[in-house]
């Protein structure tokens, strides 16, 4: 098995020794950022494999290279009642994860100074890996996806994720002209940085890496992280799709699905995704996963991770996408909200939209940048008793029609069947954008 090299090893940890990341506040909370606590959630990963929403109470999950606490956090948060376990090679920042969750008393948790190839040694089996920009450090993915595998539960999930060459190709550079001039040859310090940002002000605006990586916020105190993490950072390397299949590949592992699966839609960058060129049009729909993200990749290479869930290999699940699904399936279909929306603000909004008869705002509690902005109000009161507890789809049904005890075209009673596809086609929509999970 190969391992990072004891040089290389040591020049990491020197970096986030002198420099612990991520260099946010102390009274920073995650609760500010649904986003992130949805993607953080076991639940979100489960459903989206298994079709089906999993409790976190008594769960126990690993943040791999854990840093400085900020995700430890975000974890908790996302999966109450579970346990925290963090690792990182940084004793400094390891000291600031647990000053971090103290501070927020989240009893629940520990931390170790430990690096990823011997998380075997660990006494814990987990449900959730979070790999959090740590993997790409790796000359060896496998070695790393090996040893979180080897501490993975047989239905557990690991998220990880990789720097994309495509995306980063210009920063790769960049850090070669500095290791060039010297500046990597041990750990990058306040001198090195300052060399950085007058090389990179020194040169003509229209220098191309300088016009394409360098702004304004890599000056001043907040900076230097920026400066570090992107033009100074000790191992860093690209990986392109095709590297991710190949190192699950080779450790056995199953991919699950992109992060952030939404922007990876390949369909999404034609202007007319339902009149592609005839060549196109026969033969996409026949292509795999990974020759699907792989083209989309290739054409519009604008994320910076390639981030993806991943786990043991599944015994074949037959499960359709929820818009598929026949009538008998709706009918003993189980509805959630999802546990990020199951907040008092979300409550507190919801409930006033219904009473002063205005749009609800639901983009603003979980993805604001995509998918329904706003609901209507008559729509918006079918998820008032998914906040309390699951439902029935049936019983969503019955409630659209206790709301709606009348066409308004025909002023006769709803009919059943009209109130059950506007339902079922409501729920469809909430469902692709992660607001709600449904379950047989």
């Amino acid at each position: 098995m190969v391992n990072i090299s004891s040089e290389l090893l040591e020049k990491i940890r020197q970096q986030f020794d002198s420099a612990p990341y991520p260099r946010i506040p102390l009274e920073k909370s995650p609760k500010a950022q649904p986003h992130l606590l949805y993607i953080h959630s076991l639940v979100t990963s489960y459903y989206l494999r298994n079709q089906k929403v999993i409790d976190t109470k008594d769960k126990v999950i690993l943040d791999a290279g854990c840093g400085t606490g900020y995700k430890s956090l975000i974890l908790a948060g996302a999966n109450p009642g579970a346990k925290i376990v963090g690792v990182d090679i940084s004793a400094e920042s390891i000291k600031l994860a647990r000053q971090r969750l103290e501070y927020y008393e989240v009893d629940n948790a520990e931390f170790h100074v430990l690096p990823v190839e011997d998380l075997p040694t660990l006494d814990y089996q987990f449900d959730y890996i979070n790999c959090d920009e740590v993997l790409y450090l790796f000359p060896d993915l496998t070695v790393a996806l090996q040893a979180m595998k080897a501490v993975l539960k047989p239905d557990g999930i690991i998220r990880s994720n990789l720097h994309s060459a495509l995306q980063r190709v210009h920063f790769f550079r960049a850090q070669k002209v500095f290791t060039m001039m010297g500046l990597m040859e041990s750990n990058p310090e306040d001198m090195e940085m300052e060399i950085v940002k007058e090389t990179m002000k020194a040169l003509k605006d229209h220098v191309q890496l300088k016009a394409i990586t360098w702004n304004g916020d890599y000056e001043g105190e907040k900076g230097k992280e920026r400066i570090l993490m992107n033009y100074l950072f000790q191992g860093d390397k690209g990986y392109t799709i095709a590297d991710m299949f190949s190192a699950l590949r080779g450790s056995d592992l199953e991919f699950i699905s992109m992060v952030n699966w939404r922007q990876w839609e390949l369909l999404d960058l034609f202007q007319e995704p339902d009149n592609l060129p005839s060549f196109l049009a026969m033969s996409l729909p026949d292509i795999s996963i990974e020759e699907r993200l792989q083209l989309c990749e290739l054409l519009h290479p604008v994320h910076r991770l390639l981030d993806f869930w991943c786990g043991h290999p599944q015994p074949a699940q037959d499960i359709l996408p929820v818009a598929e699904w026949t009538y008998s399936d709706w009918r003993v279909a189980r509805v959630h909200l999802c546990p990020q929306l199951k907040t008092s603000k979300f409550k507190e909004e919801l409930i006033a939209c219904v009473k002063e008869i205005r749009p609800f705002p639901i983009s603003q509690y979980l993805s604001p940048t995509e998918g329904i902005k706003e609901l209507e109000i008559s729509r918006a009161s079918c998820l008032i008793p998914l906040l309390e507890q699951p439902q029935p789809m049936m019983s969503v049904v019955e409630r659209w029609k206790q709301l709606h005890p009348v066409d308004p075209i025909t002023s006769e009673p709803t009919e059943s069947e009209v109130a059950f596809n506007i339902v079922k086609q409501l729920l469809i929509n909430l469902e692709s954008f992660g607001y709600i999970m449904v379950e047989l």
